[in-house]
């Protein structure tokens, strides 16, 4: 009898407690608060569960898979990606939305890029205007998908950066970047979601969209399951995947348009076979 009641308090206490699932994530999604608006949305279909997430550049966050401490990641690096599935590390990767990098910069515009024909001749007028003293860059140097994506913008211009007087590298988020890049009044990549929530909240005020467009910034987020999760919080982020590949789609969609005037993010649902192929390109 004794036994039986123990084991009924034990099943209460069970049923009672709040699943927990480890969510290690880009810090665009989080800055933009998407991720927690689509939290929000799950809950209801999943009372009881929480998602914690922790934001932290695309590298750091497979690190942290790789480490055991996440059972999903979101991120948009690749090339980073692809190193972390060929080790096992994470699987079943779904592409759920996408957008575009930007390049920001001072009003003044002083390395002239506002007309470049490509992100590549922008970077290359930056540096030349960095070489004259004309201009400063601002990198997140944090081994994120966005400064990953800088690097790979650099080599294709066939510059190397790293060391000049004019390059800062910030070491840290999105949102510290564009704040240092505000406070500099430097050049910097940044995905178009962390800046315009930025920029309608007043912080970057010397900062302007200065270049936009082109396959060569686009910006592809995609989630994986940790290959080391295990049990409930397991299955629970399977459905957290399901919810934010497929139920989840018109929500994001239409997040923060009636703030921003337009989309953040935008769905992969209908573009899923070409930003397959951007992916696949912007692995190798």
């Amino acid at each position: 009898m004794l036994a039986l009641i123990s084991l009924g308090f034990l099943t209460a206490f069970l049923v009672g407690r709040e699943a927990r699932v480890r969510v290690a994530t880009t810090t665009s999604l989080y800055a933009t608060e998407l991720l927690e608006f689509l939290a929000d949305e799950f809950s209801e279909k999943q009372p009881g569960v929480s998602l914690d997430f922790m934001p932290v550049g695309s590298g750091e966050a497979l690190r942290k898979a790789e480490l055991g401490d996440a059972c999903l990641v979101f991120v948009h690096a690749p090339s980073l990606e692809k190193k972390y599935v060929s080790k096992g590390v994470i699987s079943g990767r779904r592409i759920f939305a996408y957008n575009y990098f930007i390049i920001a910069g001072p009003a003044s515009d002083p390395a002239g890029i506002r007309d470049s024909e490509s992100p590549i001749e922008a970077f290359i007028k930056i540096y030349e205007a960095g070489e004259r003293g004309e201009a400063v860059f601002a990198s997140r140097g944090d081994g994120s998908g966005t400064h990953v994506r800088e690097l790979s913008l650099w080599d294709k211009a066939g510059l190397d950066p790293r060391g000049r007087p004019w390059y800062m590298e910030t070491g840290s988020g999105m949102g510290h970047t564009l704040l240092v890049a505000n406070e500099k009044k430097a050049y910097v990549l940044s995905d178009l979601g962390t800046y315009l929530k930025f920029k309608k909240e007043g912080k970057i005020s010397n900062l302007e969209l200065l270049y936009q467009g082109g396959s060569e910034l686009i910006n592809v987020y995609s989630v994986y399951l940790v290959s080391s999760c295990t049990g409930r919080e397991r299955d629970l982020a399977v459905s957290f995947m399901d919810f934010v590949s497929k139920d989840a789609q018109s929500l994001i969609a239409e997040y923060a348009i009636d703030k921003f005037g337009q989309p953040l993010f935008k769905p992969a649902e209908g573009s899923l076979e070409r930003l397959e192929e951007f992916w696949e390109m912007l692995a190798s």
